[in-house]
């Protein structure tokens, strides 16, 4: 009866580790057959190079929305990463725990909370922050970053604070030992042996960052146009797709599924030279 049962759940375990794979393969399949065709027909380079995004005109360059999406995610790095990776250090090392469940709490809820309530809290509270003490409408490549900033924190709390806290007690007794002091030990010992998973923490949050959609649309501004500033408005992959994706059709269609196989291309790459670098770091820690 026991091996019944350790071979049934093999393969339970099999096949949903089979059904993920298979739904990742479709989806694959789905966007490089319908959006691959739509790049040849309009040109690579004009495709991924072009300035004017006029679907009425039948042209159809997405560097406006490609250089958004960096710029925004960038942004949302500066602001989120830093922020994220220090917290967690707290919560890890630092926090006493009296405030420690309550912050805990906190963070977690800000995981839970939906994008189209970061969005409004974007629109109502930032958008006339922005537009009343800097220059511009207020909808724009800062909001944005700063939102999505926002956004991607529980992500690297969480992962980062999991990390700091797998590192062996051993490093940390060992290099007071030496005579480090608390502090220094944190972040010259626990942080750098604790990189993998920061860094992976990181990894996910950029993801968040640069899939976001509704969020961002509601105060980016929209505007297919080359970045012109951060008081400016701009347009990312995700938003140009959810904006015209509800009536465009023929090639105007096929040339939004394009634009979302070049995202997924995009986090493709970021994923694989993170991976890299990742086993590098590892390897030569070794």
């Amino acid at each position: 009866m026991k091996n019944y049962k350790e071979n049934f759940m093999k393969w339970i375990f099999l096949i949903a580790a089979c059904t993920s794979v298979l739904a990742v393969a479709l989806i694959c399949l789905f966007l490089f057959v319908n959006g691959v065709p739509a790049i040849q027909k309009i040109g690579v380079f004009d495709f991924l190079l072009g300035e004017k995004w006029k679907p009425s005109n039948n042209i159809y360059g997405i560097l406006p929305m490609i250089m958004g999406s960096i710029y925004v995610t960038a942004g949302a790095i500066v602001i989120g990463v830093p922020v994220g990776l220090l917290t967690a250090i707290f919560m890890a090392k630092f926090c006493p725990q009296v405030i420690y469940k309550p912050l805990k709490a906190a963070t977690e809820l800000l995981a839970g909370i939906p994008s189209i309530v970061y969005g409004f809290f974007g629109l109502v509270v930032m958008v006339p922050f922005i537009r009343e003490n800097f220059q511009g409408n207020g909808s724009s490549m800062l909001t944005a970053s700063l939102l999505l900033g926002i956004m991607i924190l529980p992500t690297i709390i969480g992962v980062s604070e999991s990390a700091i806290r797998t590192v062996p007690t051993a490093y940390y007794e060992g290099a007071l030992a030496l005579g480090a002091t608390h502090e220094r030990t944190i972040f010259w010992v626990i942080v750098p042996a604790a990189k993998s998973g920061i860094l992976a923490g990181v990894v996910l949050g950029i993801g968040r960052a640069i899939g976001e959609t509704m969020a961002v649309m509601m105060v980016a501004g929209n505007q297919a146009r080359m970045p012109a500033g951060i008081f400016k408005g701009v347009r990312t992959m995700t938003t140009n797709i959810v904006l015209e994706m509800g009536y465009a059709a023929d090639l105007h269609r096929e040339a939004l599924i394009a634009t979302a196989v070049v995202l997924f291309v995009f986090i493709l790459i970021i994923n694989l030279s993170v991976s890299v670098l990742n086993r590098r770091m590892v390897n030569g820690g070794n």
